[in-house]
């Protein structure tokens, strides 16, 4: 989850860049909607946040009906079970955190990790979410206590849903939102400080990936027709970025534990993420100019 800085700046040349359901595959994935550039500029940038609200909503979505079946799951009090859903499901909320400034409080309520909650509520008091369940179920190994949370879960969802369907998404929001959750991927969450519980960060980058490369997918054939040489660096940084996670797979949705890495394979990993930002921040550069 994110921590409320969103708005970091695009242009910098510089920058410092770091950032699910089960039955999601790479078919999906690679059926991302473009723009059609047959036309005008104005209704390229407007299609392209329909088709990537479109996108978050479908998340969401799918993030409801698994959340229902991890809450049933938890209550039936199968733990083993429950610690399978829980990272799987997760994908779908951290594919759609290139917005999750505009979830305001629900962003708190679903994935707060209690160490930025204590900083910014200092108590524990009131904490929930998923990362509440996770504490739980790895720390006491147990479902129970967590019923509650899950059921609060649950609701919290379904309010986000309804609360995305009234966000105003628009390019800037989209590709700065990006380029910061990247930037937190390299220089926070490689720390493993996300899934401090549960070790379960692998599914997070994956997701955060796919969430970044969606709102490039959706912009590749403007981008393509601006510089073809910027596209083509884009493609190849993320298909390096995706490459390297892949090796940490165990079948075709599962990852290692993080703690199963080593210094020299986060080191890699967060480099990687790191060579995407200022690709990345000149396609924010050129969908800007192409607004005015």
């Amino acid at each position: 989850m994110k921590k409320n800085k969103l708005f970091l700046a695009l242009m910098a040349g510089t920058i410092v860049i770091s950032g699910c359901s089960a039955k999601s595959d790479k078919k999906e994935e690679n059926k991302s909607a473009q723009v059609d550039t047959s036309k005008g500029t104005k209704e390229q940038l407007k299609q392209a946040t329909e088709l990537y609200k479109k996108f978050v909503e479908n998340q969401v979505d799918t993030l409801l009906k698994d959340t229902e079946k991890f809450a049933e799951t938890i209550k039936a009090g199968n733990l083993e079970e429950a610690k399978k859903q829980y990272p799987l499901i997760r994908m779908a909320y951290e594919r759609s955190e290139p917005i999750a400034e505009s979830f305001g409080e629900l962003d708190v309520n679903i994935d707060f990790r209690l160490a930025d909650y204590l900083e910014e509520k200092k108590t524990e008091d009131g904490w929930r979410g998923f990362h509440k369940i996770e504490k739980i179920m790895w720390e006491k190994n147990t479902t129970k206590g967590t019923e509650e949370y899950a059921d609060q879960l649950v609701k919290d969802i379904k309010e986000l849903k309804a609360k995305v369907a009234t966000v105003e998404v628009t390019p800037d929001l989209m590709v700065t939102g990006a380029v910061d959750l990247l930037n937190e991927v390299a220089t926070q969450k490689i720390t493993g400080e996300e899934e401090i519980f549960s070790h379960t960060d692998l599914y997070d980058f994956k997701a955060n990936i796919e969430g970044a490369e969606e709102i490039f997918k959706i912009f590749k054939p403007l981008i393509e027709k601006k510089d073809s040489k910027l596209a083509k660096d884009l493609v190849e940084k993320f298909a390096t970025i995706n490459g390297l996670l892949d090796k940490y797979k165990t079948d075709d949705k599962h990852y290692k534990l993080y703690t199963d890495l080593t210094k020299e394979n986060t080191r890699e990993l967060s480099e990687a993420v790191t060579k995407l930002g200022e690709p990345l921040s000149q396609m924010g550069v050129i969908l800007d100019e192409e607004a005015k």
